[in-house]
Order: C-alpha cells, then sequence, then structure tokens
C-alpha cells in the first residue's frame, strides 16, 4: 500500500521541520512548501493526498492559496492550521471545504494528536461526485 503523500504549507521554518518530523514518524511522505504560491506549484508537480495549509502567510495567505487549489481540485482534503479564533476566517475557508481546522499555537504546543486525528478524518472522507 502506497503511504499518503502530505504537502505541508507553512511560512514558520521551525514549525514546518517540527511537524514534517512528526508526520515522517507517522508514516506520511511529507513535502514542505514555504508559502502559497510554491504550495500551488507543488501541486502541480505532484499528487498529495492532503494538503495541511497555514492560514496566516505573507504575499498570499491560506485562504487565497485555498481558492486556488479548489480552482483545480474540489475534492482535495485541505486541513487548516490557524493560530486565530475568528469565527468569520473559519466559516470564510469552511466555504471552501476545509477539511479541518487545526489550532497553531507553537511548534511546542501538542496540536500533534488533533493533526493526526484530522489527517485521518481527511483521507477516509468521502469524494463528492
Amino acid at each position: 500500500m502506497a503511504k499518503i503523500k502530505i504537502l505541508l504549507v507553512d511560512d514558520e521554518d521551525s514549525f514546518r521541520e517540527l511537524m514534517k518530523v512528526r508526520l515522517n514518524q507517522w508514516g506520511y511522505d511529507v513535502d514542505l512548501a514555504v508559502n502559497g504560491k510554491a504550495a500551488l506549484e507543488a501541486l502541480k508537480k505532484d499528487n498529495h493526498d492532503v494538503v495541511i495549509l497555514d492560514y496566516m502567510m505573507p504575499q498570499m495567505d491560506g485562504v487565497a492559496t485555498l481558492k486556488e487549489i479548489r480552482k483545480n481540485d474540489a475534492d482535495k482534503p485541505v486541513i487548516m492550521f490557524t493560530a486565530l479564533n475568528e469565527v468569520s476566517v473559519m466559516k470564510g475557508a469552511q466555504n471552501l471545504g476545509v477539511s479541518a481546522f487545526v489550532p497553531k499555537l507553537s511548534a511546542y504546543a501538542d496540536v500533534h494528536e488533533a493533526l493526526k486525528t484530522a489527517i485521518d478524518m481527511a483521507i477516509k472522507k468521502p469524494k463528492n461526485k
């Protein structure tokens, strides 16, 4: 059985690297992108099963990146990391089909279990046809 391939998009180097290590430990194949533009390029080159996307990034934030992803793939499972607790932000992203929101407190906060659960749910979610 092929490994699940994840694209992790985050502009914060330490967080991105720490999460890659954790995702690899869980058995996932992980590619990294430092911003939304790099994420879109990575998605053109390779078929990722799940995208984990930071909400707050310079140049192109998570919602703008998600809008671009949805133009090409309406069903791609996307999990959004967010340090914000604003209902309007979450609602806007939910309208674009976010599979889950995971709080991003810091690279050292215990978000791992919430992320693992979100990935498992996103992978098992039936595709809209």
